[in-house]
Formats: structure tokens, C-alpha cells, sequence
């Protein structure tokens, strides 16, 4: 299973949507490359889940700790936090449930938030390199409580 974030992908142009202004990813936002690497990371390791993202990590440990809490912060904050301030153009045709977007061309998985989106996850990074990550955090610990016992 991998848990993904939120993606700068053609969703929020093509997709349906009968809203007033433009939807988006929930910040923060990462490159379609992130999560490509990671499934397929996944499907090659004996990894039973895959987390991409420090915000996913967020939403599943504030669900296994306190679900009322974060049920009750994304309904204040997750509507708001899916929309721009720019309006749909209705001239144009959002609505491409039935038929291909691009029949005649690719325009590629990139679309309007390449400016903010991250090409790399560190969590996702560490998450594939746990074992390393793991030794390096537990040789930081050691160093530091040999430097604090040293000082006394």
C-alpha cells in the first residue's frame, strides 16, 4: 500500500468539477516523479507501506492518535485549503469525464503548480532508507549523550 500525498497532476485542469474557482493539491505539494518512484520502489520490496510525504505520516499517525482532532481540523481547514483564488474559466471545456483530454497530443503529468511543487521527499527518502536512517539517528543520540555526559 502507498500512501501518497498531494500531486502537481492534470487532475486539477482536465478533471470534472461544478466548483466557482480552481482546485488545487493540499500543500505541500510534490512532483507526479515522487510518487512514481515510490510505488515502484514498492513493488519491488518486501515493504507492506510505503508512506510519500511528511503530511501523509501526519494524517495517518493523527488518525491512529487522536481521529476526532483531525476530523475536525480538515473540516475547518480542508475545503480552503483545495481552492484558489482564480476563477474557472467557463469558456473553456473542464469536462472531460467521457472522452481523452489529449487524443491528439501528450501533454505531459506536470500541470499548474510547478512553482511549488517538490521534486524530492526527504520522508519518502528516508522511508525507503529506514535501516541508515535508523543508525544515523541512533549514532547522532550516542554522540550527543556523550557529549552532555562529558560536560558534567
Amino acid at each position: 500500500m502507498v500512501h501518497l500525498a498531494g500531486f502537481n497532476t492534470t487532475q486539477f485542469t482536465w478533471g470534472r468539477t461544478k466548483l466557482r474557482s480552481q482546485t488545487r493539491p493540499v500543500p505541500p505539494i510534490y512532483q507526479p516523479e515522487v510518487a512514481a518512484d515510490a510505488i515502484h520502489w514498492a513493488a519491488y520490496h518486501r515493504r507492506r507501506q510505503v508512506y510519500v510525504g511528511f503530511p501523509t505520516v501526519l494524517n495517518i499517525l493523527g488518525e491512529r492518535v487522536a481521529p476526532w482532532f483531525l476530523d475536525w481540523y480538515l473540516g475547518k481547514t480542508g475545503y480552503g485549503s483545495q481552492m484558489t483564488e482564480q476563477p474557472l474559466d467557463r469558456g473553456r471545456d473542464h469536462d472531460k469525464l467521457f472522452e481523452p483530454a489529449d487524443a491528439d497530443e501528450d501533454r505531459g503529468a506536470h500541470r499548474p503548480f510547478d512553482d511549488e511543487a517538490h521534486a524530492h521527499s526527504f520522508q519518502t527518502t528516508l522511508s525507503k532508507h529506514r535501516r541508515l536512517a535508523g543508525s544515523v539517528a541512533a549514532g547522532v543520540g550516542a554522540a550527543t549523550g556523550a557529549v552532555l555526559l562529558r560536560r558534567r
